[in-house]
């Protein structure tokens, strides 16, 4: 201030002399008046440049606090003082008003340069920022359904960011958003939340769908929770297949509690199977589709997609699928699942491969890897999960990916002994026709189609082709039909059936299993007719046919189907060294079962994987 004062003298005695005797002292103020103005400039700038670093070093946040507080609607910064007599004077409101101006010029240039609400912006080297976020979130929901999956395809792949972030995803993305990152196989666990705390139980335990039925079945004596349970499952699968029943069981509070039971059981894949069945069922009600998302299922199937198990996978793919409306049309009913692709992709699908498995099959057990012997003998039925892969699933997704690959399974039994329900006695006939309905709504027809079966599975495979041929709104099941794989299917009857029928009053055979006695009028009905059919329409054929017996239980051993039986009269038939539940399981993949498949399904495609 006296620098100022000093220099406005100079220039007053400057203006009032007019002596030219004082010519020199003129020139004596004006070097003073440069002198003292080039200190004022510099310390001026020295000044300026200190409170812009003291502003900087004022709004700098602490990163280690922040850190701690991420998860909260708050973060920490230094403090100043609030003593009021610290913050007077002229230096001071100077000092504010100083702050005040580059705090706008900051403000200014950050909605210049990142302009985060912008199409055009990118989020690279700016991490500490939450732009990103914003913007990714903003996509997400727009009207543009290909700027929608951009989206969420952004954020699956996005694998730098902190923790907060993730649930501020989580917890401001909509449930479309929340679905399609639980298909994407990259995604991030953290995207998804808990699911909400469920509500405390009501007096009568976890069933309340019982009625008066499960005391009626415990008094027959001590029976184990886990097969109880089991059982009243099953029952809700059945009614899970009806719309108006989905209906009861989501306003009865039965996402809760069918989650509640997830958890307890844990440690009993077969009890969260049917669990996962009941809500892929209830997925397929669309107006059902937010109160699955809020109770929480999402983030259980997010999880569960990742999982090794293959059944467990594969059935969370089912729900999730049934779920997403966005990129999938389809709906997959109970028993049908997707091997491949389970998770959205950018790979073209070109062609269906259909896997219908046989007696004493399913639709992942089936096709996996050959079993030692000595297992096939203790326990032909028994454990699924002790078996170590499944081929479809690794081997020909992997040499194929653009096929899509589905596997049906259906309640088969050998004995209406072992039968869950002896009076639901399904014919060939039936199940064909309810099999061919699930599979039409889950799209096949649409895309060529190769069919790969085992044993009674080959009899569907040729029901429900002969079916669709009558049926107009099913041609396309046909037109589109390249070639059936038969592998030891009974075309002509099994020893099965002829040694049932001969103690039928001790095995007490199965429907089933009676439809495949070489006597059967309906049998060679079939037969005649398909054969007829598939030359007509120059169906692609390949048989493979067992040559060891088979053992059932730990003391019957049969050679189920004969090389005889297992001629369908047209495509080449081939003998393989295995028992008829290991006809089709390859010993590994460079086997000649596995090759000589690939090959069938690559030459009979060819023309439609080139396109």
């Amino acid at each position: 201030m006296s620098l100022a004062a000093y220099c406005v003298i100079c220039c007053r005695r400057i203006g009032t002399s007019t002596s030219p005797l004082k010519s020199g002292t003129r020139w004596r103020d004006i070097r003073n008046i440069i002198k003292f103005t080039g200190s004022l400039i510099l310390g001026g700038s020295l000044f300026l440049t200190y409170e812009v670093l003291a502003l900087k070093k004022a709004v700098t946040l602490d990163t280690q606090v922040v850190e701690r507080e991420k998860m909260k609607s708050y973060i920490y910064v230094h403090t100043v003082s609030l003593d009021k007599g610290e913050n007077h004077g002229i230096a001071w409101q100077a000092r504010k008003e100083l702050h005040k101006a580059v705090r706008k010029v900051l403000a200014t240039s950050a909605k210049i340069l990142r302009n985060p609400f912008a199409d055009p912006f990118s989020t690279v080297d700016i991490e500490d920022h939450e732009c990103a976020v914003w913007l990714l979130l903003r996509k997400s929901k727009s009207d543009d359904k290909t700027t929608r999956l951009e989206a969420v395809q952004e954020m699956s792949e996005t694998h730098h960011w902190h923790d907060y972030q993730y649930r501020l995803i989580a917890q401001a993305c909509d449930p479309k958003t929340l679905i399609g990152l639980a298909r994407s196989k990259e995604s991030d666990l953290r995207f998804f939340l808990l699911p909400p705390p469920l509500p405390s139980l009501k007096e009568g335990g976890l069933w309340c769908f019982g009625g008066n039925g499960l005391p009626y079945a415990e008094s027959f004596g001590e029976v184990p929770s886990a097969t109880v349970e089991m059982f009243c499952l099953e029952a809700i699968v059945k009614h899970s297949e009806i719309s108006t029943h989905c209906d009861k069981i989501e306003a009865n509070g039965g996402l809760q509690l069918l989650q509640r039971l997830y958890r307890l059981h844990k440690d009993c894949p077969k009890v969260q199977r049917n669990i996962m069945r009941i809500i892929g069922n209830m997925a397929l009600n669309e107006h059902l589709h937010s109160s699955i998302v809020r109770s929480g299922w999402v983030s259980i199937m997010a999880e569960a997609m990742k999982s090794d198990r293959i059944m467990e996978a594969s059935h969370a793919a089912r729900i999730l699928a049934n779920l997403d409306r966005e990129t999938v049309q389809e709906k997959y009913q109970d028993g049908v699942y997707v091997l491949h692709p389970q998770y959205r992709t950018s790979q073209p699908i070109k062609a269906d491969v259909l896997f219908i498995h046989g007696l004493m099959g399913a639709a992942f057990k089936t096709w996996r890897q050959q079993d030692s012997e000595q297992a096939v003998i203790e326990k032909p039925m028994e454990d699924e999960d002790r078996y170590t892969t499944c081929w479809p699933k690794t081997w020909l997704a992997k040499d194929c990916p653009a096929l899509r690959i589905i596997s049906v399974e259906y309640d088969t039994t050998l004995s209406d002994w072992r039968a869950r329900c002896p009076m639901e006695r399904k014919s060939i006939a039936f199940r064909s026709n309810e099999l061919l309905r699930k599979l039409r709504a889950a799209g096949v027809g649409d895309r060529p189609v190769v069919w790969i079966s085992h044993s009674m599975g080959g009899l569907l495979v040729k029901k429900m082709l002969l079916e669709a041929s009558k049926k107009p709104e099913m041609s396309a099941v046909i037109n589109n039909t390249r070639g059936i794989i038969f592998y030891s299917v009974p075309h002509h009857g099994s020893h099965l059936a002829e040694y049932s029928v001969n103690i039928r009053y001790l095995l007490f055979p199965s429907l089933e299993v009676k439809e495949l006695s070489k006597d059967s009028p309906a049998l060679k009905t079939l037969q005649d007719d398909f054969l007829e059919f598939a030359k007509d329409k120059n169906f692609q054929v390949l048989n493979f046919v067992e040559t060891l017996p088979t053992y059932i239980g730990s003391m019957i051993k049969l050679h189920v189907v004969p090389v005889e039986s297992a001629d369908l009269g047209i495509g080449d038939l081939i003998p393989v060294d295995v028992n008829h539940l290991n006809i089709c399981k390859p010993k590994k993949k460079d086997a000649f079962l596995y090759q000589r498949t690939l090959q069938f399904i690559r030459e009979t495609l060819a023309k439609d994987l080139e396109n």
